[in-house]
Order: C-alpha cells, then sequence, then structure tokens
C-alpha cells in the first residue's frame, strides 16, 4: 500500500474519532484546534474542560470502530462558500479559519455522525479507514486543550 493512501484512511479517521467524541464528550467538544497526520498515526486537538475519564476513552474507541464497521458513505461536497455555509452552519469549521478568500468549500460530511469543511482526500466509505486504536489522551490544562491520538491499523 502506498504512503499517501495510508494517509487518506488516517484522515478520513479524523472525521470519523471525531464524531466520536462529539457523542460521547458532548456538544462542548465540537470544536477543532488542530489535527495532524503522518502515515498511520493521527492526532485530533479540541477545545474541552477537563480530561475525559477512561470508560469514556474506550466508548470513543468502541463508537470510532462501530462507524467503521458500518462501512457507510464519505461524502464530499464541494459548495459555493455561502451556500455550504448555509446549508451546514458554523457546525463544519474548526477554530482554525479558512481565508476568507476561499470562495468554494470541500465539505465531508459523514451522515449524522460529522461534518467538516476538509480540502483533504478521504476514503469513499468508512469501511475503508481500517481499525482505529486510541493511543494517548492528553489534556493541556492551561490551553483548555484535549489532545486525543490514534493510530489506524
Amino acid at each position: 500500500m502506498s504512503m499517501s493512501s495510508v494517509e487518506v484512511r488516517t484522515h478520513t479517521a479524523l472525521h470519523v474519532v471525531k464524531g466520536a467524541v462529539v457523542k460521547v464528550l458532548g456538544e462542548k467538544a465540537k470544536w477543532t484546534a488542530s489535527t495532524y497526520v503522518k502515515g498511520n498515526r493521527g492526532v485530533l486537538a479540541v477545545k474541552f474542560d477537563r480530561k475525559p475519564t477512561e470508560e469514556e476513552i474506550a466508548e470513543i474507541e468502541h463508537l470510532a470502530n462501530e462507524k467503521v464497521r458500518e462501512n457507510v458513505p464519505v461524502q464530499v461536497y464541494e459548495l459555493p462558500r455561502e451556500e455550504a455555509e448555509r446549508r451546514f452552519g458554523e457546525d463544519m469549521h474548526d477554530l482554525f479559519p479558512i481565508p476568507p478568500e476561499v470562495r468554494t468549500l470541500r465539505v465531508v460530511v459523514i451522515e449524522d455522525w460529522n461534518v467538516n469543511a476538509c480540502n483533504k482526500k478521504h476514503t469513499a466509505t468508512t469501511g475503508e479507514i481500517g481499525e482505529i486504536k486510541i493511543r494517548k489522551v492528553r489534556f493541556k490544562r492551561s490551553k483548555k486543550l484535549l489532545e486525543i491520538s490514534f493510530d489506524v491499523l
């Protein structure tokens, strides 16, 4: 498997993990502060006010893998920015703004799970991701940031 296809799977996994994080921790965890992907390793950082319990972390991993097993479509819409914002609202944005000169947005939608403006490549379905293993969870209290590191197996 080529390097890029592994990263495509990992990028898609970010969306699946993010959906699981919001399902388990609630709407307060919906703002992504940063993401990082290198090979099969991904890191998702969201704004949050505490370190999750072991049970919550296990549940995030469980729900993420359930979504992979469901093998649902990963839909990508390319839309004028105004239309995208009308259709998907603020929830598609992250804490790092998309520059105002970007007039067309690619919005990645996993139905009833995650909506995010994202210009990366993604798999066509969640089933192509493979197993998601949460490696480490760090809470940075001073920045109110929750960092979830995971591997795609």
